[in-house]
């Protein structure tokens, strides 16, 4: 029976590669082919590659179906003329800026490709550090949730007085945190293959090092420029990079602990240079084949993974209106001519553009979505507007050395309190009303706040790293590959 079963099911694969290449152009048919070199390289030669593991980070997004489907293409391509293949994981991370619609852009890419009952293929999701097989329906925990808001308020804060607040800031410590468990998973993993652009890469490295260095963690070399070095790095900072921020607190260990072994030598393998440029070709391949909904004006405004463009120009427009002398509406506007100009470059129909300025554009438009900004923030990141400012002023680091400018722009009724505040972080008691006003306006407990008091920010900002990374861009021209991390 299971040879009937094992005949049945490859033809079955084989049909599904058949439709799947349909979708492909000549293009992508050639760079399917560039890749199935390189994997049998890798292995060793084709009578190796049937133990050859590769892990592929799978967030929702467009770019991680697209190289799902060519990476499951290149699977079943050479299942067909060869008695084994290479394995498959496919991981995601359940952040808190993990929505739904991502969560089912993994499952319809899992469906269409045939992969939940295919052994070939692992397909796992992790919430608050716990490794669990995936499942679409599943919402993230209320533990991961609380985690999640811990982890991104500590970030936040832990900025210097110059630090440009960006909600991605604990994402580059989590998904670094992830890629190294998820290569230690069960026996480990040859490589982990990605088609993140050269400028992708560094702003991700650079993000990480800036995160490690907020919270007291360091590299004993210089950080390199790409993801060829992340693992070494990763091996540097060890298996939980949140250690020196929880020092003293209960945090939840990585688990089932026994599965987790020596990270075996994982190499990083590239296949953005193989991945065609025009995305104009894609639109069958991930609407029609895999199902996802292309004109979702989210997706084109999203400039990370870990925060929604929604979130992302509310955030503009509160420092617009706080911190740099603004209103709100020109802070978000800023944001959204922004993501208007991205749009342009990729050569996105103009007809998106106009329904982005639909949806964003205008006082009564950025007021109405201000209203759904303030319902999401509370809903994803469990923070309410107050939180938030806080979060944008930084006032407890470097001995609260902003904390007057806090409260002089939101809470001038608290300056007679400064003493206490003061007094509070240090250690001291105070009154039980000084200590619930600090713990509700910032989200955070009095055992954290203290910590990011004795903290000395770090030199840096979020804006300098962007500005680092485009360097890649400006000297490629416009239109080049180096471009394609706008395709998010």
């Amino acid at each position: 029976m299971s040879i009937i079963h094992d005949q049945a099911m490859n033809y079955v694969y084989q049909q599904v590669l058949q439709r799947l290449l349909s979708f492909f152009s000549r293009e992508e048919r050639t760079a399917l082919q560039l890749l199935i070199q390189r994997l049998v390289v890798a292995a060793g030669g084709m009578e190796r590659i049937g133990h050859y593991k590769v892990l592929l980070a799978h967030p929702g997004t467009r770019d991680s179906c697209y190289t799902l489907a060519l990476l499951r293409a290149a699977q079943l391509n050479i299942a067909g003329r060869a008695p084994a293949t290479f394995q498959i994981r496919v991981a995601t991370l359940h952040l808190g800026a993990t929505t739904p619609a991502c969560i089912e852009n993994v499952h319809r890419s899992y469906s269409a490709l045939f992969i939940y009952d295919d052994p070939r293929v692992e397909v796992l999701m992790v919430d608050h550090r716990e490794v669990l097989p995936f499942n679409h329906l599943a919402s993230l925990s209320e533990t991961g949730r609380e985690m999640n808001r811990i982890n991104l308020l500590m970030l936040g804060h832990l900025r210097g007085p110059a630090g440009v607040f960006e909600t991605c800031d604990d994402g580059y410590l989590a998904m670094a945190e992830f890629y190294g468990h998820m290569v230690r998973w069960e026996g480990g993993v040859d490589a982990m293959v990605g088609g993140e652009t050269a400028r992708q890469q560094k702003q991700f490295i650079a993000g990480l090092t800036r995160g490690a260095q907020k919270i007291g963690l360091s590299f004993a070399s210089h950080p390199p420029q790409g993801f060829e070095g992340l693992f070494s790095m990763l091996d540097q900072l060890g298996g939980d990079v949140y250690r020196e921020v929880y020092a003293d607190i209960d945090t939840a260990q990585w688990r089932p602990r026994e599965g987790f072994n020596a990270r075996r030598g994982t190499a990083y393998l590239d296949i953005q240079d193989l991945v065609p440029d025009n995305m104009e070709d894609r639109w069958p391949l991930l609407t029609d084949f895999l199902g996802l909904q292309p004109e979702e004006i989210e997706t084109h405004l999203r400039e990370n993974d870990y925060a929604s463009p929604l979130l992302s120009a509310h955030m503009r427009g509160l420092q617009g209106a706080y911190l740099r002398g603004q209103t709100y509406e020109r802070g978000f506007s800023e944001y959204v001519q922004r993501a208007l100009l991205m749009m342009r470059r990729r050569r996105l129909p103009e007809r998106l553009c106009d329904q982005v300025l639909v949806q964003y554009g205008g006082a009564q438009a950025i007021a109405e979505q201000r209203s759904k900004a303030d319902i999401e923030t509370q809903q994803t990141l469990g923070l309410n507007e107050a939180q938030l400012l806080c979060l944008l002023f930084a006032p407890f680091v470097d001995k609260a050395a902003r904390l007057e400018e806090f409260l002089r722009r939101c809470h001038p009724g608290m300056l007679v309190a400064m003493p206490d505040l003061h007094n509070l972080m240090q250690g001291h008691v105070v009154a039980e009303q000084i200590r619930q006003w600090v713990v509700d306006v910032s989200g955070l407990s009095i055992d954290l706040i203290c910590r990011v008091y004795r903290t000395e920010s770090v030199v840096g900002t979020e804006l300098e790293i962007l500005e680092q990374a485009a360097v890649i861009d400006g000297a490629s021209g416009a239109h080049t590959p180096g471009e394609r991390y706008l395709r998010r």
